[in-house]
């Protein structure tokens, strides 16, 4: 989810603390810590700071795993807690344990997922149910500190706000389920192997991506009807020795790394520069495909010469990027 949404979950973890005797939920400390813990494992954003390719490795990776999650983050915290705060260990660490388990769980709803089981299974789980930015969330959130304010009790207001949370999230599953099965009914003629359906801001509004037998299909629902916009028909493999070339180059094997589906294509740029663009299909954007990786590669020697990978909304500044790297 967007930092908001987890700052705002947070708060209603502090309105929740009221049932705790051992605690002021209200204090200065405590509501630090515990909104503090519902972003930290986020910390990984700094990442981008080095390059897209370390980014996309590694965000809503180790930060959102099992060890980090359930040890971690956890006694860190609560070590801070007892030192900056004097707050008992014990109900922070519960507290704490809460907050950072929360973030973490959220998170595997939407589609850019987290490595949750890491290190069990490096496995991305993307459920893709509820967009990063939701907000309808949003909204029950700054409701649920409206009535907290006028008097109602944020232990109540908690119950009624995650348990109709968790009538949404049943709802867009329930959807989710039902676009999937009128992509079949729009595609009888094909042999369908999976159907990604995603959400987007807008409540409504699903982008589509099926795999078929030999092609992929790229559209949107709106309200329930599909639109497919493109199709693209599945490419053969690309030679052997300049794969093995292009395959350990670190922005591709990023892309790679996070991209569930993709295409790609390859451009004759001058006689010995051949361009190799793989596109996530996921991200369909006013005709725009913008998360994308990139290579310059030499056609006699197979060598990566230039490379980029990452969120480029604009031919011209993708060009630009490229040309820094």
């Amino acid at each position: 989810m967007d930092t908001l949404t987890h700052t705002l979950m947070g708060g209603t973890i502090v309105g929740l603390a009221a049932i705790d005797p051992t605690i002021e939920p209200l204090s200065v400390g405590f509501a630090s810590v515990i909104v503090g813990a519902s972003l930290i494992p986020d910390i990984d954003t700094v990442m981008k700071m080095k390059n897209n390719a370390v980014y996309i490795t590694h965000h809503r990776g180790i930060t959102h795993s099992l060890p980090f999650t359930f040890f971690i983050w956890p006694v860190l915290l609560t070590a801070l807690s007892v030192l900056l705060f004097d707050l008992p260990a014990l109900n922070m660490y519960l507290w704490i344990q809460f907050a950072v388990f929360l973030h973490v769980f959220v998170d595997i709803f939407n589609s850019y997922g987290t490595q949750a089981l890491r290190p069990i299974t490096h496995t991305w789980i993307q459920l893709s149910v509820i967009n990063t930015i939701d907000i309808p969330i949003i909204i029950m959130h700054v409701l649920f500190f409206i009535l907290w304010y006028f008097g109602i009790s944020p232990v109540t207001l908690f119950i009624v706000l995650y348990l109709v949370m968790f009538i949404y999230y049943v709802t867009r599953f329930f959807i989710q389920s039902y676009l999937k099965k009128q992509v079949e009914h729009l595609l009888p003629n094909e042999y369908i192997k999976r159907v990604f359906c995603m959400p987007t801001i807008r409540f409504f509004e699903w982008r589509i991506v099926t795999v078929a037998q030999s092609s992929y299909y790229v559209g949107r629902s709106f309200r329930g009807q599909i639109l497919f916009y493109d199709r693209f028909t599945k490419s053969p493999p690309i030679e052997e020795e300049r794969f093995n070339s292009i395959k350990q180059d670190k922005n591709f094997k990023a892309f790679t790394f996070f991209s569930s589906i993709y295409t790609y294509e390859v451009t004759d740029i001058s006689e010995d520069i051949v361009e190799i663009r793989y596109i996530d299909l996921r991200y369909l954007k006013e005709g725009h495909y913008p998360f994308v990786c990139i290579m310059h590669v030499n056609r006699h020697t197979n060598e990566v010469e230039h490379s980029y990978t990452g969120w480029v909304f604009s031919e011209s500044k993708l060009q630009k990027k490229l040309a820094e790297n």
